[in-house]
């Protein structure tokens, strides 16, 4: 599989962060919409098919991604969310 750029995978789960609590707050069909679009591109990012299995999937993504930059620059990085 294909791994996302970080960059693009980070903006996608702010985006869906900030969907789901504007959602959450208040719901509206706007706000179901939004949801829906940004929770079907996070499951097409990660290669599954459910926004639980995605959210799991993207932090094994993030963990591999920041290990594998560790590798290159020989440290390892903290997360910025840490």
């Amino acid at each position: 599989m294909l791994l996302p750029v970080e960059k693009e995978l980070r903006a996608v789960l702010a985006r869906f962060a900030d969907a789901r609590f504007r959602h959450d707050v208040h719901p509206t069909g706007y706000s179901s919409r939004e949801l829906e679009d940004v929770s079907r591109r996070l499951c097409v990012l990660t290669g599954t098919t459910s926004v639980d299995q995605a959210l799991v999937a993207a932090d094994a993504l993030l963990d591999r991604l920041r290990t594998d930059r560790g590798a290159v620059t020989g440290t390892k990085q903290a997360l910025a969310a840490a």
